[in-house]
């Protein structure tokens, strides 16, 4: 399964981007969100930002994301074969 991460616009330079994630910077093409303008929040998927989201949804997402990502291993293996099963 692939992710979209919501990523937050921090400086443009024509279609390319410095994009903050958690605190990280990365770089990112704007190719297929032309309109996005620094301080909008985008979903990044492999370095492209896919769409322009709300702020709301940006930091909801993050947050669960987070959550995720807290969860001991085995939580995340239960949940994998109750998917499964």
């Amino acid at each position: 399964m692939c992710l979209a991460i919501p990523a937050l616009v921090k400086s443009m330079d024509g279609y390319f981007a410095e994009v903050e994630i958690g605190g990280l910077t990365r770089q990112a093409s704007l190719q297929l969100t032309p309109e996005a303008r620094v301080g909008d929040y985008v979903l990044l998927h492999t370095g492209y930002a896919i769409s322009i989201i709300d702020q709301r949804e940006a930091e909801e997402t993050l947050k669960l994301l987070e959550e995720m990502a807290n969860q001991p291993d085995d939580y995340h293996q239960g949940q994998l074969y109750t998917m499964v099963d």
